[in-house]
Order: C-alpha cells, then sequence, then structure tokens
C-alpha cells in the first residue's frame, strides 16, 4: 500500500488495518441508515439524498478547513459519502419513491454505467491535475477535493454494484458479500506477492469495500422472507455505529498519543 507521509502534514488517514475495519463499518453503516431514511422511514430516495447530500457539504467544509487529521471529522465525512450514496444509486436505479423496486429509475445497468463514466471524469481530471493518487501524499486542498469526489462516486458506485449482486444476479445477499469478499481477498494476496501497484490496489479495494457493505448491510437488515437474517434496520444501524464510533475513538486515542510524542521528541531535539 501507498507508503506514509510527514506526520505534520497529513490530514488523511494512515493506511492500516484499523482504517479498512472503519471503511467497512462506515459503508455497512451507510446502507443501513440510508435505507432506513429512505424505505423504513419512507422519506423517499429523492428527499434522503438531499438532506445526506447536506450533511455531506457540511460535514466536508468541516474538514478542507482543519489543518490536521481529526478522526471525528474525517469518518463523518465517509459515513456522510457512504449513506449519501446509497440514496442516490438508488434514486438513479430505482426512481424517486422509496420502494424496492424499479419505479422510473434508470436500472442497475444504466445507473451504473452513469456513476462510472462520472468516477472516470474525476480520476481524468485528477491525472491532468498534476495531484498525487497517493492519499498518504495528499495535501493540498484541490487535490483532498478530488480524493472526496471520488469517494462520493465510488460509494455510490458501489451501492449499485452491491444491490445489483444482492437483487438481481441471483447470488442473494451472503452470496454477494462472499463474492466481493473473495475479490478483496485477491487483492490483498496481490499487495503481498505481486508487483502491481500499491496506489492501484488501495483504490481497487476502497471501491470494492462499498459493495461488500451494501451486501452485508441487506444481509444483516432484510427480513427472512427476503434472505437476510432479520435484524432490521434499526438495529442494525445501532449496532454499526456503535461500533463505529468505539473505532473512531479508539483511532483519536492513537492519534492523539503519536501526536504527543512527535511533540515531545521535538522539543528534545530542540
Amino acid at each position: 500500500m501507498p507508503a506514509a507521509q510527514p506526520r505534520a502534514n497529513y490530514k488523511l488517514p494512515q493506511v492500516t488495518a484499523l482504517f479498512w475495519a472503519l471503511k467497512i463499518a462506515a459503508t455497512t453503516l451507510g446502507e443501513t441508515g440510508g435505507d432506513l431514511l429512505a424505505q423504513t422511514l419512507h422519506l423517499g430516495y429523492a428527499a434522503a439524498s438531499l438532506l445526506f447530500l447536506t450533511v455531506f457539504a457540511v460535514s466536508l467544509a468541516a474538514q478542507l478547513r482543519v489543518g490536521r487529521f481529526h478522526p471525528a471529522l474525517y469518518w463523518t465525512v465517509i459515513a456522510a459519502t457512504s449513506t449519501a450514496g446509497t440514496t442516490i444509486a438508488d434514486f438513479l436505479n430505482r426512481g424517486p419513491g422509496s420502494g424496492t423496486s424499479t419505479d422510473g429509475g434508470l436500472g442497475y445497468g444504466a445507473g451504473a454505467a452513469v456513476l462510472i463514466t462520472g468516477l472516470a471524469l474525476v480520476f481524468g481530471i485528477w491525472k491532468l491535475s498534476g495531484q498525487t493518487y497517493d492519499v498518504t501524499g495528499i495535501t493540498s486542498l484541490r487535490g483532498e477535493v478530488l480524493y472526496w469526489s471520488a469517494i462520493l462516486l465510488s460509494n455510490t458506485l458501489g451501492t449499485s454494484v452491491g444491490d445489483y449482486l444482492s437483487d438481481s444476479s441471483g447470488l442473494g445477499y451472503r452470496g454477494g458479500a462472499l463474492v466481493i469478499a473473495a475479490v478483496m481477498a485477491a487483492l490483498l494476496a496481490a499487495h503481498f506477492f505481486t508487483r502491481i501497484s500499491g496506489i492501484l490496489l488501495f483504490w481497487l479495494a476502497f471501491i470494492l469495500t462499498r459493495p461488500l457493505g451494501a451486501t452485508v448491510g441487506d444481509l444483516l437488515s432484510k427480513s427472512h422472507d427476503k434472505g437476510g437474517l432479520g435484524f432490521g434496520t434499526w438495529g442494525t444501524t445501532a449496532v454499526l455505529l456503535i461500533l463505529l464510533t468505539a473505532g473512531i475513538a479508539h483511532s483519536h486515542n492513537r492519534t492523539r498519543t503519536l501526536d504527543d510524542l512527535e511533540t515531545t521528541l521535538a522539543r528534545d531535539r530542540a
């Protein structure tokens, strides 16, 4: 994976096992949280998307203003991209209502094509901008804006892929989750045993955590007659929120410890 940058410059988290655990938890929470508002509470995909995009815009503005990495703020933005991605994808694929069938939407194929085009456009602009794809080396405002644009689109695309695997491919929630997990295991093996670019592997894994979250979230929350485990959107969302909060607290304590150590070392050198 990408090499770490000096701590004095970083606003984004270091890529560790904790990072991936929190990313999967946040994307799974995004699936159940998005479904909670749009479907369970019947807000509808259009209205829920506007609400989550507002949360994303507010939290992103705060993230862009800070000068250092703040775990709670960073993961709030990630969760916002995931919940917004859930409802935006459902809006594109199924239409503005809160049902699970296509009602004026584009369908999974056309919806995915739109999102893939948008994501490719972001990465194309990113390349032309001269900013690094290495997330541990992003220190400029332009690079961070491109980073978050790619995340929002990749989380939206991942929802479409996860829903297609769960609903239309015949794999079901469990089968879809197993397929995505197997692909991610292959990417992990490629990281350790091949010379494939770590940056490329990072972004592939980053994108795939979203359909993994989508399928796992549906598996946990959907009813037994739909192939799920029947925990419901309320219960699943609450448990995931607790787990994510605990992980963020651990990340905050670890970040504070490392910052204190860095300060002490700098004082000793002076």
